[in-house]
């Protein structure tokens, strides 16, 4: 489970729609309590910023309608709580990136 703090421009195909995938997981378990990933240290740091990660769904989405695919699963922007920005890391950016590149995608 990951949610990449790397613009979604950057993103390959299989990360941008794996990270759509996995933050509804994420946003999922946050704002209706489910127990499944509830401990995982991604799901963690987004506690208490519902809104950032509202705020990166809008930006996976934007670019995802930018490539030509559809979106059929907005988030409920009234759940959206908390702290604006994303300031926790599992990796730090430059990790993140480190990471992509060792994948050998189509990552930017």
């Amino acid at each position: 489970m990951r949610i990449w703090d790397i613009s979604p421009r950057r993103l390959c195909r299989a990360h941008l729609l794996g990270e759509h995938r996995e933050l509804h997981a994420v946003w999922t378990v946050l704002t209706e309590g489910r127990r499944g990933y509830s401990r995982h240290p991604e799901t963690l740091r987004w506690r208490g910023r519902l809104r950032a990660l509202f705020l990166r769904h809008d930006s996976l989405v934007d670019e995802m309608l930018r490539r030509g695919y559809r979106h059929r699963t907005p988030l409920d922007k009234t759940r959206a709580t908390g702290r604006a920005r994303q300031d926790r890391f599992v990796d730090s950016v430059a990790e993140q990136r480190r990471i992509l590149r060792r994948k050998g995608c189509a990552c930017r």
